[in-house]
């Protein structure tokens, strides 16, 4: 990984990190004050905003992202493309808006989902505008490498958001509060955001022409396949919202909704590779540097699977303790949702940066056809096990989904020219995996106390991952300190000299793998008899 790649990576997960934490506490609070029957209304309005606006931005915020990184022999190329692309944006916008409106004024809404949703659909309507162009600006910034403005509009997005949202609902204005939120957080990110892209190139290019080589028809090609791209992908994640809503309960919906937050917080590092791979890759797909590009996206993927499977494992084990704390007594129900999430969300967060090194070339024709099948199966899935078993069936429809992702596009990557399990290691990753979670839910199994669980076992757990995954060789012991390395002063130099001291050639023999993997089999055994024996006494053996 490079370090100008690696710096924008930095951006992006730093605001990840942030908009997760402001995320994490604000969605427990509108889960507690709409209540569970209206926060699955809220869930179900934005599921379908989220499907509505791929055919509205995505080709657009995919494209001038991509595009705006290229370094072409055309004059003023950067204007031209922010210029082409803000005009399509605001046609679609314009289109996007009237049609929702015209549905709600003919009562097609009330139809279809009942009289209660006409009215949030106008504010939908608005949003769709408001939507637009934040995103359009967020995304050109990012196309200029300037992620040091895009990201932080991010995070002043949600606290916009919440600023209003929150005080809108304890004053009991419910999901219309939440929806006014969203508006008025869109309006100052877009207007901000505009002024910032102005000042890389004028706005003015909105009325210039582009010369005759401008290519307008790549530029549409690409543009239609990431909205089918983008609509494949987002149905993985709304498409089981919605049938819940239409064969379930409002509060089946809330809860199941409560799961898949907690679930989703496994993607903020997957989802930040993403959203600046797909720029900076293009770069590299331009230069022919496959070898670079298969080192990059095997090691993120390595990288991912540790990180998010360290996560998932964690999760997993003191679910029974954090949904009730963190949602409510009455969340309870989310919990085994939540444990048949896990696996999904781990497959589906291998598959993100995939995905994006992917988009970067450009030939979307593969990605279209990997992402296809899962969501066909996801699809498939959810319509046959929602009306039989509720958020249950849909959890494992979706899992089934999200997992199935992995695999198809690493077929798809090995079509395109670069393969992502070059420098994976996965096999030592998922035995890593497998036996640190063993010490791990022993200690969250004997630890009585809910809030003493929820401060022991994630460092814990973390250092006795770490543990293993160097002694079964999915990490090098200098590699932690590599990666800390790119992190800034005095971080990064002291990272730098440890890094030096433990570097070390990657691999090992079979014989060393097979005498690595008995010793760990035995310290994971070992590890856990000495919690459940020694820590189980002390605090109690189960969770109350």
């Amino acid at each position: 990984m490079n370090r100008s790649i690696a710096s924008g990576v930095l951006s992006v997960v730093s605001t990840k990190v942030l908009v997760l934490v402001i995320t994490a506490i604000t969605t427990p609070l509108l889960y507690r004050l709409l209540g569970v029957s209206a926060f699955g209304d809220y869930a179900f309005l934005m599921s379908v905003f989220a499907i509505y606006m791929i055919f509205v931005s995505s080709g657009i915020t995919d494209g001038v992202r991509k595009y705006l990184a290229e370094d072409r022999n055309t004059d003023d190329w950067s204007g031209h493309v922010v210029g082409f692309y803000f005009r399509l944006a605001t046609g679609f916008a314009v289109a996007g808006a009237a049609l929702l409106a015209v549905a709600a004024y003919f009562e097609v809404i009330s139809t279809t989902f009942g009289d209660t949703y006409s009215a949030y659909f106008y504010v939908l309507a608005l949003l769709v505008v408001l939507a637009q162009f934040r995103d359009y600006a967020r995304k050109t910034l990012m196309g200029f490498g300037l992620e040091r403005y895009s990201e932080p509009l991010k995070v002043l997005n949600k606290v916009a958001f919440v600023a209003v949202a929150i005080p809108l609902v304890y004053l009991e204005f419910g999901v219309m509060g939440v929806l006014v939120g969203h508006i008025v957080a869109s309006i100052l990110v877009a207007l901000i955001g505009l002024f910032l892209v102005n000042r890389q190139t004028s706005l003015a290019s909105v009325f210039s022409s582009p010369p005759p080589n401008f290519p307008r028809r790549e530029m549409l090609t690409f543009n239609s396949m990431s909205i089918v791209l983008v609509f494949l992908l987002m149905s993985l994640y709304h498409v089981d919202i919605i049938m819940l809503q239409r064969f379930g309960e409002s509060s089946h919906v809330g809860n199941y909704k409560a799961a898949l937050t907690l679930a989703e917080f496994l993607w903020f590092v997957p989802l930040a590779l993403q959203t600046v791979y797909v720029h900076s890759t293009s770069e590299l797909w331009s230069q022919n540097r496959f070898e670079k590009i298969s080192s990059l996206a095997s090691r993120t993927t390595r990288y991912t699977f540790l990180l998010t499977a360290v996560m998932a494992v964690g999760l997993a084990a003191l679910a029974d303790v954090a949904v009730p704390l963190y949602f409510g007594s009455d969340a309870e129900p989310a919990v085994e949702p939540l444990i048949l999430l896990l696996p999904g969300a781990l497959g589906f967060a291998l598959a993100r940066p995939v995905l994006a090194i992917s988009q970067g070339n450009g030939q979307l024709r593969y990605p279209v056809a990997a992402t296809g099948l899962a969501a066909i199966i996801n699809v498939v899935l959810n319509f046959l096990l929602i009306p039989r078993f509720g958020m249950h069936g849909a959890a494992v429809a979706t899992s089934v989904g999200y997992g199935s992702m992995f695999a198809f596009h690493i077929m798809s990557a090995r079509t395109i020219g670069f393969n992502p399990l070059s420098d994976a290691r996965l096999s030592q990753a998922m035995a890593t995996a497998g036996l640190a979670g063993l010490p791990i839910f022993a200690l969250a199994t004997a630890i009585q106390n809910p809030w003493f669980a929820l401060v022991v076992v994630p460092p814990v757990g973390l250092a006795i991952f770490l543990g293993f995954a160097v002694l079964l060789g999915a990490l090098d012991p200098a590699e932690p300190f590599e990666i800390l390395a790119i992190a800034p002063d005095p971080i990064g130099s002291v990272a730098s000299k440890f890094c030096r001291r433990l570097q070390t050639t990657p691999g090992d023999s079979p014989i060393a793998m097979g005498q690595s993997l008995l010793v760990a089999i035995g310290l994971s055994l070992l590890v856990s008899g000495l919690v459940l024996s020694l820590v189980g006494p002390g605090i109690g053996m189960a969770h109350p």
